[in-house]
């Protein structure tokens, strides 16, 4: 696992509160949403925010694609990375 999907697995349990989870729980490639995580809409906005206080990008919800950004570990830390480099 490289680092930056280890921060982000820590960053959705930490910024949700997912007490019962370790990162280590949480498959890169796994839907966060419904029936991965079970994360729901108001974990999304939760999970933005933190992604933006914490590297500093900017999430415009009209964004092409957003979903497909966030559906994984693996898809949210291509996005960051992306995100990082503009």
């Amino acid at each position: 696992m490289n680092q930056l999907e280890l921060e982000l697995k820590t960053l959705v349990i930490e910024s949700l509160g997912l007490e019962d989870i370790t990162p280590d729980d949480i498959d890169r490639e796994a839907h966060l949403f419904g029936d991965g995580l079970g994360l729901d809409s108001v974990d999304a906005l939760e999970l933005g925010l933190a992604l933006q206080k914490r590297y500093g990008i900017v999430i415009d919800p009209e964004t092409r694609n957003m979903r497909e950004h966030f559906a994984s570990i693996a898809s949210l830390a291509a996005f960051v990375t992306a995100q990082r480099r503009d």
